[in-house]
């Protein structure tokens, strides 16, 4: 065998290895690429009780108030325009209208004036609302509904399509909401998706979040809350194909298999 024969053949041996190298900085572990990886039939309960938010500053509401006497009722169903707007899915804005939370924690309502807002739930709202209602004498028999009517969530990260996503029936899982953002890319971590959660208070938490196990259906944040971000981590192998080695692979191994086929060609 010549020299030009033996140079060849460790081009090529080269330009194996290379292939080997691209194929192993990219491949994904099946384990942590998947939810609830080797997970058995099993049950789990979880606690609705604490599903409903309190209402903070800046929430938008719907409130609509019915009662016996429909044309008394007129009047309370006049909500106030404000300047709001709503993010959809696919990222398009609109106009909504209702009452706002302003900066004091107040709405402005209908013959009653300001009510605080801020701190209570939907529930507490309604009940002061009827009685208010009831006790000045304004309607009989009044009821009131109390809807978001921005109730939204962020998923961001390793997913196809990160976006806002707008709720309307004020109830989503966290994996129904990584659902409507396209789901998880392959390059997506599993094992550390991070939840943020700001409170009234001003208090940001940090929650991470492993989905290859089924602990999120003990969690307490299996439920997301409005305002919440979801965010999704790339994994090792995402990181590894951007790194500066990697982008000069696939240089070096034309360059190599250049130099071969004009090895080759000599001989």
């Amino acid at each position: 065998m010549n020299i030009l024969s033996k140079t060849s053949i460790s081009f090529k041996q080269l330009v194996i290895m290379a292939i080997v190298l691209v194929c192993t900085t990219s491949c994904v572990n099946l384990k942590k690429s998947t939810y609830f990886y080797e997970t058995q039939d099993t049950k789990f309960m979880t606690d609705v009780r604490n599903l409903e938010s309190v209402l903070e500053k800046n929430d938008l509401l719907s409130i609509t108030v019915s009662s016996i006497n429909p044309e008394a009722a007129e009047i309370f169903n006049m909500t106030n325009n404000n300047d709001a707007r709503s993010s959809t899915v696919s990222g398009t804005t609109a106009q909504v209208a209702g009452y706002l939370i302003d900066t004091d924690g107040n709405i402005s309502f209908p013959v009653l004036g300001k009510i605080k807002a801020a701190g209570k739930s939907k529930k507490e709202l309604r009940d002061e609302i009827e009685s208010e209602l009831s006790t000045r004498k304004l309607l009989i028999e009044p009821i009131v509904a109390i809807r978001y009517l921005n109730f939204k969530v962020s998923v961001l990260g390793e997913v196809k399509n990160p976006s806002v996503v707008v709720i309307p029936d004020e109830k989503i899982s966290l994996l129904e909401a990584l659902g409507l953002a396209g789901d998880i890319t392959v390059y997506g971590n599993r094992e550390d998706v991070v939840l943020i959660r700001e409170e009234d208070t001003g208090v940001k938490t940090l929650i991470r979040i492993d989905l290859t196990t089924t602990e999120i259906f003990d969690s307490p944040y299996y439920y997301l809350k409005s305002n919440d971000i979801v965010y999704v981590q790339a994994n090792k192998a995402r990181v590894a194909s951007s790194s500066a080695a990697t982008q000069w692979i696939p240089l070096v191994i034309s360059a190599l298999s250049l130099a071969v086929i004009s090895i080759a060609s000599f001989r």
